[in-house]
């Protein structure tokens, strides 16, 4: 996750950790396989996930047919990704999009959500045979409360209204302990909304340049751990050397 950073414009949520996040665009501020379908080079991936998978519903195998399929859109333009969507709509797919990238911005250290193709990886969730049909209800009926309440706010579409607009709107269904109750379906949507497109954006290419995850690279130059680390450990390699020493002898 970004360290510090809001989820949508300045506070830190008091009941949870925020996604990732920075200020809103314009403000200035997932080889062999076992039963399930999962590559063995992508279990520690799938297993940093499966919190966030397990809140939507979703199954390791899902999130490893849908990090496939997003893979194999790279390089895909906008206008290509949206003719072969599978769930979103035509118009619900720019307010997808925009939404995703309100809760993960482009930044020093890596992409945007729709860097890493996150509304493409939740538009395939949302068709796999792993979601239910009630979380597919929520998200289109959660998409339609976004515009409705714009509408009724600012006479607009929700992808219409301005950046301050939206981040108006947004500011009322981040938080949901702050959240007031007539805004509860909002609140809803959006926490589910956000978990989702954390799932994604974690498990692309994108989201593990955030985590500055290198792999399994080969690396020249250990000298072993540091001696700072050591001493509030309060162990040394002289005295692990030591009992190797006297473990041999004996």
């Amino acid at each position: 996750m970004r360290d510090g950073l809001p989820v949508v414009s300045g506070q830190v949520p008091d009941d949870q950790v925020p996604v990732a996040g920075g200020q809103v665009p314009g403000a200035g501020g997932q080889v062999p396989v076992d039963a399930d379908g999962v590559t063995r080079r992508n279990t520690l991936k799938l297993l940093g996930l499966a919190p966030l998978a397990a809140a939507l519903g979703w199954s390791n195998g899902g999130i490893e047919r849908a990090t496939a399929y997003v893979a194999a859109l790279d390089g895909a333009a906008e206008d290509e990704a949206a003719a072969v969507l599978k769930f979103f709509t035509a118009k619900e797919w720019p307010t997808v999009r925009m939404l995703a990238d309100y809760i993960i911005p482009r930044d020093a250290r890596s992409g945007s959500a729709t860097d890493a193709k996150a509304p493409e990886f939740i538009d395939f969730m949302m068709m796999d045979e792993t979601t239910s049909d009630t979380s597919r209800v929520a998200m289109r009926g959660g998409l339609a409360w976004l515009d409705n309440e714009s509408r009724a706010r600012f006479g607009k579409r929700f992808i219409a209204a301005s950046d301050a607009q939206r981040r108006q709107i947004l500011d009322d269904i981040a938080w949901p302990k702050k959240a007031r109750p007539e805004m509860g379906a909002g609140v809803a949507f959006f926490t589910r909304f956000r978990d989702a497109v954390a799932s994604a954006f974690y498990s692309s290419a994108e989201g593990w340049k955030d985590l500055k995850y290198v792999g399994n690279t080969f690396n020249p130059n250990w000298n072993g751990c540091p001696k700072p680390a050591l001493d509030k450990l309060g162990v040394s390699y002289e005295e692990f050397d030591a009992s190797l020493a006297a473990h041999r002898k004996s």
